[in-house]
């Protein structure tokens, strides 16, 4: 079984949650089945959309120091920092890449258009990849772009109460009635407030895809997406 290394804290309770998910997944019938993991909670990492360069410089750092730590796969549960990912691989190490291995398991629901729940940087990441395979991006549009952020920094200031929860519904009904067949949570913050059963349409969870992919790398259970 391989040690994960987690660059964590973009933000803290994704990365909590994104942490139960992989525990969960485990298949253990106690302690020692499950998968060591060290981790960098670090909500010091620079704004990603805003000091890209600074944010890859703390990220590379972070990398190397989950590898002298013993980390012999690295993954980050946040899809906007994905645009840093030289810097993590830098380190030397597989690295679990979040953004292709959802966009394998949104292929897997057959839909053709498929809803982007992400920040800009995200949304810019997944609209490439999705277009790169001849998938057709659905994006929000106008002040739905600004009452999504909104969302995710509420979730950063603690907010997962009722009326953020149907923020987040409303947005990826939104996607849908533009046409979307499918909808990926495109940042770590989404699932903290919208769940499968919220939504008409299959919804691409990319923190539980990483967290499978994650338990597929380093407790051999299936393909490792690194």
């Amino acid at each position: 079984m391989k040690t994960l290394g987690v660059l964590g804290g973009m933000g803290p309770a994704a990365t909590v949650a994104f942490l139960a998910r992989v525990q969960a997944l485990t298949p253990a019938q106690g302690d020692a089945d499950h998968i060591r993991v060290v981790m960098d909670l670090n909500p010091q990492v620079p704004d990603r959309n805003t000091r890209p360069g600074e944010a890859e410089a703390e990220l590379a750092g972070m990398a190397l120091r989950l590898k002298a730590a013993g980390a012999q796969v690295l993954a980050m549960p946040c899809n906007t920092a994905h645009a840093q990912k030289a810097g993590i691989e830098a380190a030397g190490l597989p690295f679990i890449d979040m953004i292709a291995a959802t966009v394998a398991a949104v292929r897997a629901s057959g839909a053709q258009a498929i809803g982007i729940l992400a920040t800009p940087g995200g949304e810019a990441l997944y609209r490439a990849v999705l277009e790169g395979q001849g998938l057709t991006p659905v994006l929000l549009a106008g002040a739905d772009r600004e009452a999504f952020m909104a969302c995710v920094y509420g979730v950063k200031r603690g907010d997962t109460g009722p009326d953020n929860r149907a923020a987040m519904q409303r947005l990826a009904g939104a996607l849908i009635e533009a046409g979307a067949g499918a909808v990926i949570a495109g940042c770590t913050e989404v699932p903290l407030l919208l769940a499968a059963a919220d939504v008409a349409v299959p919804l691409v969870d990319s923190a539980e895809v990483l967290a499978g992919a994650c338990v597929a790398a380093c407790a051999g259970t299936g393909p490792a997406r690194v």
